[in-house]
């Protein structure tokens, strides 16, 4: 069903995910107000050149409520998409990200439940498939398994894979659904539950129909190849363009879910036009798993290269064997699936990034995370 046009404010919506759904929202007839404080270490130069001048733009922080309230204005739907994103940078800046994050948010419902409860109709939050931490898993003993994070030990033995905390046997990684039990590991992921929580607490109590989408490894165009704390896929493209070899952590064997940012705008959209979104969680990835050696491999042959990944055999704190996502809620209860092709997708990403500003800082980031200890 198609919702009447709307006054839609977007919080990050300068940002990677962000600008692609404010064209969509473009796209589709409804009227979008910008609220981003162009974070330098994703801003280096101000506002984006992809950011549309259809759109209009207000510079703020997240957490001025005073420049917040004031954005809210008029608005009848909120995407929240603010935040500050890296799980590994999270663990040694908790006061920056929280800050953001979490008062952020609570800023926001604070005005909508004030001042703004009146007219705004529906707010969607981008939350976190870093909230489940491992993802699930099945013994062929015991079924279905939600395991705890690996201990130190073990990843300094090099012990790689998910074993059943009953009878010790190597667990096969199955899709995530959204009933699976939450395990943050990061100081990110705790912020992104904070937001999840708080806005469908607010959202339930105060009837304003609010939604959490929690995106799985989002990658496409405009993706930072600058920020050593975006996604793994420019990442690699970024050490590409530098001639420089991509390093993968563990075996290379760990998987992700990778979903292109084209079907995680489809999503909100389809969240945002039908009310039996409302109130409700849901996963939004392609269903699919990759390893990232195969992710680094498939990156490499696209970009035609002679370069090798390199697998150190070192570990990160926290960092999580497998994850990919159930997308069968969603599809069932609103007809929405990926449909974006993931060489396809990959290529898209690679021809914007021929001539997207880029800067290889992964060395320089973690060198940062050994010396906190988190390597």
């Amino acid at each position: 069903m198609q919702s009447p046009k709307a006054n839609v404010l977007v919080t990050g919506g300068a940002g990677f995910i962000g600008s692609h759904l404010v064209d969509g929202l473009l796209a589709d007839g409804h009227r979008v107000r910008v609220y981003d404080d162009l974070d330098p270490q994703v801003h280096g130069d101000g506002p984006p050149s992809y950011l549309s001048r259809d759109a209009q733009f207000v510079r703020g922080d997240v957490c001025d409520a005073e420049a917040l309230d004031a954005a809210l204005d008029g608005i009848d739907v909120v995407f929240h998409f603010a935040a500050a994103v890296g799980v590994g940078q999270s663990m040694y800046q908790p006061l920056r990200y929280t800050r953001v994050n979490t008062l952020g948010s609570a800023t926001l419902l604070d005005l909508l439940v004030n001042s703004h409860r009146s007219h705004v109709r529906k707010v969607i939050v981008a939350a976190s498939m870093s909230e489940y931490g491992e993802g699930l898993y099945r013994c062929s003993e015991h079924g279905e398994v939600k395991p705890s994070l690996r201990s130190d030990e073990q990843l300094a033995q090099r012990r790689w894979e998910v074993s059943c905390p009953a009878c010790g046997r190597t667990l096969v990684p199955i899709a995530t659904p959204e009933r699976t039990p939450l395990g943050c590991n990061s100081v990110y992921a705790l912020n992104k539950r904070d937001q999840e929580d708080y806005l469908l607490l607010i959202g339930a109590t105060f009837g304003i129909p609010t939604v959490a989408l929690r995106f799985f490894n989002v990658y496409g165009p405009r993706q930072s190849l600058s920020n050593p704390y975006t996604g793994v896929a420019a990442i690699f493209i970024s050490r590409l363009k530098a001639e420089r070899n991509p390093t993968i952590f563990e075996d290379g064997h760990q998987s992700r879910d990778f979903v292109s940012v084209h079907d995680i705008v489809s999503a909100c959209l389809a969240v945002m036009n039908d009310a039996r979104a409302d109130g409700e969680v849901f996963n939004v990835g392609s269903g699919q798993q990759i390893s990232i050696l195969e992710l680094a491999e498939l990156i490499i042959a696209e970009y035609r290269s002679t370069a090798q990944p390199e697998v150190v055999q070192q570990f990160r704190k926290g960092d999580i064997r497998h994850c990919f996502a159930d997308v069968s809620k969603i599809e069932e209860r609103l007809g929405w699936k990926p449909t974006a092709d993931r060489r396809a997708a990959l290529r898209e990403l690679m021809a914007w990034s021929e001539s997207a500003p880029s800067q290889d800082t992964f060395d320089e980031a973690a060198a940062i995370l050994k010396r906190k200890g988190i390597i």
